[in-house]
């Protein structure tokens, strides 16, 4: 007789399966029209499915109810998270980028960093009780400020990609923001160990040990600087450069398939991962440096800048890792905890931290003369602030955590139990990192729908207001209605047809506009063509006059200009450029070009008869706006 096997295993794939389905029937709902985090969602959605809900996905119970191997497992998915997402951010970078924009990398991961991490260090201090007001306290506190100090890349996909970073963040805003984000998750290293060996050497005494603060300063600059940092920039660096001319040296004789081909960055970042964590170096920096060194020469970008296999792992791996995240956070720790941090102190501390952590310096530096020309990506006072409030603490916070509680666990005395003087440490790291982490994801995550929101929601109001006290139109119903005394319906075309020439030509010249600040031409605005055409109206139906110039072009091409094939388009046309192009390694005309001919590429493959919404960022199809309407692109 068939019996049911209702075993873990068999729960977690229907779990996340089903989730990923049904997230996936409205992703880009959710995502492009109302700008919602799929790293908010799905830690909802985490929680939901603890064991503290539904009981659907249980963390400790695959740990064999071991705290600590829950620890080893929650580490090591976000050692993988991160170790795949920081080579892809090196990837989509533009050739030789590190190199080029080296002054603005040093400012953000030089003093900004630091600032960063002093300041998130003294309001911790200043609101932690248990750490007290000696020189141990804030050497404490000094752990967790750089726990939360990098910026997340994962999290910062919001800002960098998608309808909203299209509309309104400037490609080389977004490409900075890549970097500091996937440079200063390995940069985290200095500012933690720094605290960590202090603390170890100076603040209890071992028979034998040597203990003191020379050690302590030998051991950060050797095995931190040395042997993580710059050991992992090295190598990092080299399998980079090997990848990229093995990867060359096999499409050049056709070794290759593309499905290999595709799949070569996230093998790439799986290798660096795992060998770095063998030897015990900096995974997290070397992947970011293998990724941009791998696409120095721009040839893997381009190549695939038309293929969507990376961000599909990309989504996939952040909508699990997050419903992950929601499933092991110690929610219960945040009210009842053994150090006396109250839930009124965590919530004080989580909106200062997001306030003060990142943004008063970035803007400090935007306002400086000096800082304003080493980084030129920051344009004026508007881009300081989205800068520096758009700093998230997620994946990141998170692996640093568990490398603390790791370093903590091999303090022990001799006994086996921890020092007296760091025996609340680790919780408390536990408590106040899980809890600035949810603050960010929530908070960064729910920024941009709810300013959205408040942008559009007046506007609406005001308009219906004016709608309704507006005096009613000639009416065209009969005599015996119009004498009734109630409210009539007004109906008024030409007003109609005004209010959409209007908006259209709002809507054109404000194209135009951000075409400009990205520095893109629209074709029309070479040929000379007026943006304000006229505009007839036959029977209730709008069209447009066809310009002069479109006029003679369709003439002359239909006198004597080759016409092309039935099944040909634009899109088998830029490809085939794209194909000849990758015989070598050379790249031609420009990268801008080759990047403009893959984009067009990417815009509807051939044979294809789906429309996806986000084809309308090449011109095709309609995308729903935040007000449930439809924003349809004309034709030119």
């Amino acid at each position: 007789m068939p019996a049911l096997a209702v075993t873990n295993f068999n729960i977690v794939l229907s779990v996340l399966g089903g989730w990923i389905s049904l997230f996936g029937l409205v992703s880009y709902l959710c995502k492009e029209s109302y700008y919602m985090s799929e790293a908010f969602i799905s830690l909802l959605v985490g929680v939901a499915f603890s064991p503290r809900a539904a009981n659907f996905i249980r963390p400790l119970v695959y740990a064999d109810y071991d705290p600590l191997t829950l620890q080893e497992i929650t580490l090591a998915f976000s050692r993988l998270v991160l170790g795949v997402q920081l080579v892809l951010a090196g990837v989509q970078l533009p050739s030789r980028y590190l190199k080029e924009q080296w002054r603005p990398l040093t400012v953000l991961l030089g003093p900004i960093m630091f600032m960063m991490w002093i300041a998130t260090s003294l309001l911790v201090w200043a609101l932690v009780p248990s750490f007290g007001p000696n020189g141990m306290g804030f050497l404490k506190a000094l752990v967790i400020g750089s726990c939360v100090t990098p910026t997340d890349p994962v999290l910062s996909n919001v800002i960098v990609k998608g309808r909203f970073a299209d509309h309104n963040v400037p490609k080389e805003l977004q490409r900075i923001i890549v970097a500091e984000s996937g440079a200063n998750d390995g940069l985290g290293y200095p500012f933690l160990f720094f605290a960590l060996y202090l603390i170890k050497y100076i603040g209890h005494d071992y028979p034998g040990d040597g203990a003191g603060a020379g050690r302590a300063m030998a051991l950060w600059f050797y095995e931190t600087w040395v042997y993580t940092i710059i050991l992992s920039i090295v190598y990092g660096a080299a399998v980079g450069w090997i990848a990229k001319e093995l990867l060359h040296w096999a499409e050049e004789r056709k070794f290759v398939d593309r499905e290999s081909f595709l799949v070569f960055a996230i093998s790439l970042a799986l290798f660096i991962t795992g060998t770095c964590g063998m030897i015990g170096s900096d995974d997290v920096l070397a992947c970011f440096i293998a990724g941009n060194v791998f696409t120095w020469d721009d040839w893997f970008r381009l190549e695939t800048l038309d293929d969507s296999l990376q961000p599909t792992i990309d989504m996939l791996l952040n909508v699990t890792i997050f419903m992950w995240y929601g499933a092991v956070c110690p929610w219960e720790m945040f009210l009842r905890n053994g150090v006396g941090i109250q839930i009124y102190r965590l919530i004080v501390l989580g909106i200062l931290v997001l306030l003060l952590r990142r943004l008063p310096w970035v803007f400090i530096a935007h306002k400086i003369p000096w800082g304003r020309k080493i980084i030129p990506q920051i344009e004026g006072a508007k881009q300081a602030i989205f800068v520096g409030f758009f700093g998230p603490v997620g994946v990141s916070a998170i692996f640093y955590l568990y490398i603390t509680l790791e370093f903590l666990r091999g303090m022990d005395g001799p006994d086996g139990e921890p020092r007296e003087d760091i025996k609340d440490l680790a919780e408390t790291v536990v408590v106040v990192v899980w809890f600035i982490a949810i603050c960010s994801i929530v908070v960064h995550g729910l920024s941009i729908p709810v300013g959205k929101l408040g942008f559009h929601l007046p506007r609406t109001l005001s308009k219906g207001l004016r709608s309704g006290n507006a005096s009613p139109a000639r009416s065209v119903l009969p005599e015996s209605r119009r004498s009734s005394g109630g409210p009539l319906p007004s109906f008024n075309i030409g007003s109609r047809v005004n209010t959409f020439i209007t908006g259209m030509r709002h809507r054109r010249s404000q194209d135009g506009h951000d075409a400009e600040r990205h520095g893109e031409v629209d074709d029309n605005s070479q040929q000379g063509i007026s943006l304000t055409r006229p505009v007839y109206r036959i029977g209730g139906a709008i069209i447009r006059n066809q310009p002069a110039s479109e006029a003679s072009a369709a003439e002359s091409e239909a006198q004597g200009a080759p016409q092309p094939r039935l099944g040909t388009t634009s899109a088998n046309s830029s490809s085939s450029i794209l194909d000849s192009e990758r015989r070598g390694r050379g790249v031609s005309a420009t990268p801008a070009a080759r990047e403009a001919a893959a984009s067009k590429s990417h815009s509807r493959a051939p044979g294809r008869s789906i429309r996806f919404p986000d084809d309308n960022s090449q011109g095709v199809g309609s995308a729903p706006t935040l007000g449930g309407g439809s924003t349809v692109d004309v034709k030119q």
